[in-house]
């Protein structure tokens, strides 16, 4: 009948005037045989955009532990990851090899640190900035200081990985980002210790005192003292890292600080009978900071609690949220677990 493509043209109309305003979410799965999921899952519109700073670092990891930390963000998805390196290196023989993986030129090894008087990344173009300078590094620039200050008073992301919490012991504004730091000569003049006791309560302690101090690097427990952070969301209360170092006796302003997290060491030759800060957040301005002491050397960076609590730490501090998911391999309080560390061929 030649009337017949009419009619279902017109019930075909029918049926999308009534699903019109209806937001739909289709599931397409392949015919594979195989149950698929995550294909409405929304997709970000570009990634977001994170800057390792390093160049200078008592620990003889940095070069490697640059390359390993911008791998795993890129391997999230979530993140386009720049490396800015001071023009002046110093510790990186160890791992010299990794040097050119970051793609920022050439650069001079000294023995010692020294300034980088051209030092100047510009923070603004990112939405995280993640710290890989250690003890003894040399100061930034004046400018340098300033605009990271202004890029954390505006809303600013950054992350501080282990030794960069023993950096810039002079700058006041970074340490009131970092909210507790160790070693360059911090007293009580820079801040209390903070920490937890065996009972579980939360010290403020304003007693004269060094700050930095670790037993040798061993696995130890980590316990959660916030569960319902995002960044923490969802991990076991307490779990066990790889060998690494649990850093006590930190002390600074401890402004805005929120301590997610403590280490008790168990080596046998700890510093402190007590619970050490770890895992921490602080609000600067309208800026957010995680703040890791985890992560010694590419033995501890390969921990899956310390990749994930690094990735969500960056992630919220970039946008206040976490959607990366707490894994199957994330490790217990009964057994630690690693993932070895494979470089991508197409690292550059």
């Amino acid at each position: 009948m030649k009337f017949l493509p009419y009619v279902v043209m017109f019930l075909l109309s029918l049926n999308l005037s009534a699903t019109s305003g209806t937001k739909t979410h289709c599931l397409y799965k392949p015919d594979t045989g195989k149950e698929t999921k995550d294909y409405n899952e929304p997709k970000r519109n570009a990634p977001l955009k994170a800057l390792i700073v390093d160049g200078q670092n008592n620990h003889a990891v940095w070069p490697k532990s640059t390359i390993m930390m911008k791998q795993y963000l890129e391997e999230t998805g979530l993140f386009q990851v720049d490396v800015y390196r001071t023009k002046f290196t110093w510790g990186a023989e160890r791992e010299k090899e990794y040097l050119p993986l970051a793609g920022v030129g050439e650069t001079t090894d000294l023995e010692n640190p020294q300034q980088d008087p051209n030092f100047f990344p510009e923070f603004k173009n990112y939405d995280v900035v993640i710290s890989n300078f250690g003890w003894k590094a040399a100061d930034w620039p004046e400018n340098a200081q300033k605009a990271l200050e202004n890029y954390m008073s505006s809303g600013g992301g950054f992350v501080s990985v282990h030794a960069a919490n023993n950096s810039f012991p002079d700058w006041l504004e970074y340490n009131k980002m970092i909210g507790l730091g160790g070693w360059g000569d911090r007293t009580e003049k820079d801040g209390p210790y903070v920490y937890y006791t065996n009972e579980g309560e939360l010290i403020r302690d304003i007693s004269p005192g060094k700050s930095g101090a670790h037993g040798p690097s061993h696995i130890f427990p980590i316990t959660l003292r916030i569960k319902d952070h995002p960044i923490t969301n969802g991990m076991p209360e307490v779990w066990l890292t790889t060998e690494d170092e649990c850093y006590a006796q930190l002390r600074g302003p401890a402004e805005n600080m929120t301590i997610l997290a403590t280490g008790k060491d168990v080596s046998g030759k700890a510093p402190t009978d007590r619970h050490e800060p770890m895992l921490m957040v602080v609000d600067y301005g309208e800026g957010r900071i995680f703040h890791t002491a985890l992560g010694h050397d590419d033995f501890s960076i390969e921990s899956v609690g310390f990749i994930i609590s690094f990735l969500r730490g960056a992630e919220w501090a970039a946008t206040g949220k976490v959607t990366i998911p707490i894994p199957h391999d994330f490790p217990t309080a009964e057994e630690s677990s690693s993932r070895v560390f494979k470089l991508k061929n197409d690292s550059k």
